[in-house]
């Protein structure tokens, strides 16, 4: 009995366990690594949409730039035909010939958002025309177009060519 009563004034065993206690002010190593890979991911996320979005952008404005450049290669054609129609001729089917042509043309370039410009009695914007010359005439008003040389094209607000004009006073 005595070694019954030696057990129990004895101070009980306690097992430690394995697991720690983390304190309040501690940081958790399992939230720092899921807050770590949660701002990766949204990192991610949003360089994708950026890129999404630059890529519609770039691809619009890859369009434009076509279209642009396919207008700027038929510009020739269209002076060409535009100096034949002013030459008088005898022959009535070349002449409606290039009327016709000229007006496929045009329909084409009005199709695409093409856009004329350059008149004369129009006044002179920099932005819009070429001032090739300059003359003194009391009938025109100041900064009027008073001959064009060859017309402007432009689509949207994009100037494709400036009109080349001879300005007034």
């Amino acid at each position: 009995m005595a070694e019954i009563e030696k057990e129990l004034n004895e101070e009980p065993i306690v097992e430690e366990t394995s697991e720690e206690v983390i304190e309040p002010n501690e940081a958790n190593p399992w939230e720092e690594k899921y807050n770590a890979e949660r701002d990766a991911h949204l990192r991610v996320a949003a360089e994708f949409d950026n890129f999404r979005k630059r890529t519609i952008k770039e691809k619009e404005a890859s369009y434009g730039n076509g279209k642009t450049d396919a207008v700027a290669k038929m510009l020739p054609i269209y002076d060409n035909l535009e100096r034949a129609l002013n030459q008088p001729t005898e022959d009535a089917a070349y002449k409606k010939g290039v009327e016709m042509t000229m007006n496929e043309l045009l329909k084409i370039f009005t199709g695409l958002g093409v856009e004329v410009f350059g008149a004369p009695g129009d006044e002179f914007d920099p932005n819009l025309h070429n001032a090739v010359m300059h003359i003194d005439d009391e009938t025109l008003g100041e900064n009027v177009i008073a001959q064009v040389f060859q017309k402007g094209f432009k689509i949207g607000e994009k100037v494709v060519r400036f009109a080349m004009v001879q300005v007034a006073n």
